[in-house]
């Protein structure tokens, strides 16, 4: 079942075409046309939508900018759409509209779900929503990490299980590894930290302070300092209040009060106005005798005792020293101290630390060993029966000689600390392995295997990508694909051979192909022609579906090069009918 459907491209000043929109839909579209009309500008499209090279020298003569629109369905779960909407785009009711801008300058733009991105984030899309396999132009498989991806799913649970099981180790690895070069590499900053962090706990403990010490200690030594003008002012206050015993005459204030009470008790009866006042004054009376009484005793506890001030001074400073090397105030001092002997328990374990951790280092490496030969196996068995599945279609693909293999190896590392052994071997290791994987080609008997991208033709290249794909098919990483030139240097019965795998193929996928073979052409589940006007352009009108009589006629000019050929005509039909009857996917609707 296809999730994701690239349903439609809109192409303006890019080459031949001058503005055009290619509809597509799922199962297998075909895209045919005379040479030159433009149906490769089909693939230099879509691989412009998926971050490739901005090309000025693509834009249409006279226009200052070649534009590029599309259209994909992606589930709001899908790594792509998910990817997508972290980025600010948004997307149109299920689907993620994309545009791509270059000028005739050369500058480029990309936009993403109506938000400006840069290049680069299409390209990253483009791994989980498209795989190109064409002449110039060749992602998904061809790159050794998807090969590693597409053999690892090819080999299912074998590989599966193991993996998962190394990656948990693989990432306590990296973390334990972290850690302990942190603790080896600073062994020296950290004892330098010990050594302060000791000598200032040191000075704490050596002074004892407590919590509000120096604000108390602040407070005291206000007071001794001040000791005589407080004992003067308190006794001068006393006598206002109480009378001074030396001054038998003098008017004190306690007696004034006392002898406005009396004065209104007399008559308080009279008026209950003036009871309030006199109850008033009462209290006043009271208050100022509490007054003078506590004033009486500061004035006797008062202690102006220098040795006392000096030693109140000497603690001062000592807790002053604390505050300007470890605190604002006692509190921070204290606050300090607490982190720092926190600190210093955990610098004095590392030790113990280093060794727990370098034993954990080497049960791990030694774990991860051990998986990894488990890995390598189960690879290099998936590897033959895969490349044997290869082969077998590449014959029926007019490669009978062709013999794929894929090379499942490690590279052994000159340090055995930064390895794994691995067969008796060190070998370097990362996070899915220690195996290399690459799909090697040996395209006729004697040639030696070499990489794929290497060892064909663009044509060939093309079918090889065809008959992984096809092997692959039904767990294949990406929704879509798109082949330009898959049938180059093949026809007869090879040439339905690839049309009958092209549809195999979508069956599972949507495929997009540019062909210039009817054998092809004829198991299109949809099939759209590119023509061009008399000036040489492609217009909007120039990108039409096929079907019916429309789609013999243009299957026999693929043929024969004449559309009212009788005869082509009956080749066509006799295709069309051939294709209908293979039981591939949309044979109903050819």
């Amino acid at each position: 079942m296809v999730v994701s459907v690239l349903e439609e491209m809109r192409i303006r000043s890019l080459g031949v075409i001058d503005d055009a929109v290619v509809e597509l839909s799922p199962g297998f579209t075909a895209v045919t046309g005379e040479t030159g009309a433009g149906k490769t500008m089909v693939v230099t499209s879509l691989g412009l939508l998926l971050g490739g090279r901005a090309d000025p020298a693509l834009v249409r003569i006279g226009a200052k900018a070649a534009v590029v629109e599309g259209r994909i369905t992606v589930p709001a779960d899908a790594p792509a759409a998910v990817r997508a909407q972290e980025a600010g785009a948004e997307l149109d009711d299920g689907a993620l509209l994309i545009s791509r801008t270059v000028s005739a300058e050369g500058r480029s733009r990309a936009h993403l779900g109506g938000r400006s991105v840069p290049v680069g984030l299409l390209g990253e899309l483009a791994d989980d929503l498209v795989a190109v396999h064409g002449q110039t132009d060749q992602q998904g498989l061809l790159r050794p990490a998807r090969q590693r991806q597409a053999l690892d799913r090819y080999a299912g649970e074998a590989v599966a299980a193991p993996l998962e099981r190394y990656q948990t180790a693989y990432r306590r690895l990296r973390a334990v590894t972290a850690e302990l070069d942190e603790l080896t590499t600073r062994a020296r900053e950290r004892a330098q930290e010990a050594d302060l962090l000791r000598f200032g706990l040191d000075e704490i403990a050596a002074t004892e302070p407590h919590p509000g010490e120096d604000a108390e200690l602040a407070a005291e030594a206000e007071r001794l300092g001040h000791a005589e003008a407080l004992a003067s002012a308190a006794t001068t206050a006393h006598r206002a209040l109480a009378g001074d015993p030396e001054d038998p005459e003098g008017v004190d204030a306690a007696t004034l009060v006392a002898g406005a009470h009396r004065a209104l008790e007399a008559v308080r009866s009279h008026d209950p106005a003036l009871a309030v006042l006199a109850d008033r004054i009462g209290e006043v009376g009271i208050l100022l005798s509490d007054a003078a009484g506590e004033l009486a005793g500061y004035a006797d506890d008062l202690d102006a005792d220098p040795l006392r001030l000096a030693a109140v001074e000497e603690r001062r400073a000592a807790l002053a020293h604390l505050t300007r090397k470890y605190g604002e105030d006692i509190a921070g001092v204290l606050t300090w101290a607490e982190h720092s002997a926190a600190r210093l328990t955990e610098l004095d374990g590392d030790d113990d630390r280093i060794g727990e951790l370098a034993a954990e280092r080497d049960a791990l490496r030694a774990e991860l060993a051990d998986l990894a030969q488990t890995l390598t196996d189960a690879r290099r068995d998936a590897a033959k029966r895969f490349a044997d599945a290869v082969t077998a279609e590449l014959a029926e693909l007019a490669m009978p000689h062709a013999r794929v293999t894929i090379d499942v190896r490690q590279s052994e590392t000159g340090d055995a600390d930064s390895g794994i052994q691995v067969d008796g071997r060190a070998v370097a290791f990362g996070p899915h392995g220690a195996d290399e994987v690459e799909l090697l080609l040996a395209p006729h008997p004697g040639a030696q295997p070499r990489p794929v991208a290497k060892g064909a033709s663009g044509g060939e290249l093309s079918r090889v990508m065809l008959a992984v794909e096809v092997v692959f098919a039904g767990s294949a990483p990406v929704p879509t694909y798109l082949f330009d030139e898959v049938d180059a240097g093949v026809g007869g019965k090879a040439a339905v051979e690839v049309g009958r795998r092209l549809a195999k193929l979508a069956e599972s996928a949507q495929v997009v192909v540019v062909t210039h073979l009817p054998q092809v052409a004829a198991f299109a589940d949809r099939h759209l022609v590119v023509e061009k006007t008399d000036d040489g352009a492609v217009t909007r009108s120039g990108v039409q579906a096929m079907s019916g009589e429309d789609r013999v006629r243009e299957l026999s000019r693929m043929l024969a090069g004449q559309e009212d050929s009788e005869l082509a005509r009956a080749h066509a039909e006799e295709l069309l009918a051939a294709a209908r009857g293979g039981g591939f996917a949309g044979g109903a609707s050819r």
